[in-house]
């Protein structure tokens, strides 16, 4: 029989496997920690920190992706401080996120967008350099635009290519860090197999589909009537 460990969240005893981490047992429990680099199933990534959780003892709050339960482990998901922390986090993005959702196509679906919603951050309070990249479209599959990137690094986990090799990486320091495809390149037509990994897991428009004949007219009359 496997071994079970107790810990506390939000004031709740539950039970554990000594090898999950602190998101995978507030999922289990059905407590929503919100997160945008998180990837079931793939290593965690700890880039976003939206998943900070307060932990008794600890002197900072800590990634809830990435760090393991413990015995006897006290937590709280949505503390007071926790909640300013990741409303913080959100705003930092959104300053440097460009202002185009109403012609975003994940505009409705938008991971960040939501978040933002759901901690209630409205027009961000800080003012910030934004990034702007020229539109990669010359795939036939797929539109990049990292003018939108949020920096998850999702893609960066889950794209492989037909080698097992991971076709986007991680390249330069602060505000110039980014995303990159091979040595920075633009995403060329045989960028990929068309997996389509990225695109489906992409939060914020980075990465999308390329429309089809008559996609973009049918949309726009539908955000006109809606």
């Amino acid at each position: 029989m496997e071994k079970k460990i107790k810990l506390t969240i939000n004031g709740k005893e539950v039970s554990a496997r000594p090898d999950m981490t602190i998101l995978e047992v507030a999922k289990e429990n059905g407590i929503d920690i919100p997160t945008l680099c998180y990837i079931p199933d793939l290593s965690p990534i700890g880039a976003c920190r939206l998943c900070v959780v307060e932990v008794e003892g600890s002197r900072t709050l800590v990634g809830s992706c990435h760090t393991p339960v413990a015995e006897g482990m006290v937590i709280q998901t949505h503390s007071p401080k926790v909640i300013a922390t990741r409303r913080v986090l959100v705003e930092l993005m959104l300053a440097s996120h460009p202002d185009a959702c109403l012609v975003c196509d994940k505009a409705n679906i938008c991971e960040l967008r939501r978040i933002a919603a759901d901690l209630e951050v409205g027009l961000p309070r800080f003012r910030a350099r934004k990034h702007y990249y020229p539109v990669e479209d010359e795939h036939p599959r797929m539109v990049r635009d990292m003018s939108k990137c949020v920096q998850c690094w999702r893609c960066v986990i889950a794209c492989k290519g037909e080698s097992g090799t991971p076709l986007f990486g991680t390249a330069y320091r602060g505000f110039d860090s980014k995303v990159i495809y091979g040595f920075d390149q633009p995403l060329g037509s045989q960028a990929c197999d068309d997996c389509d990994a990225c695109v489906e897991i992409c939060p914020s428009g980075a990465i999308r589909k390329v429309r089809k004949a008559g996609e973009e007219r049918a949309n726009k009359a539908l955000f006109i009537k809606g």
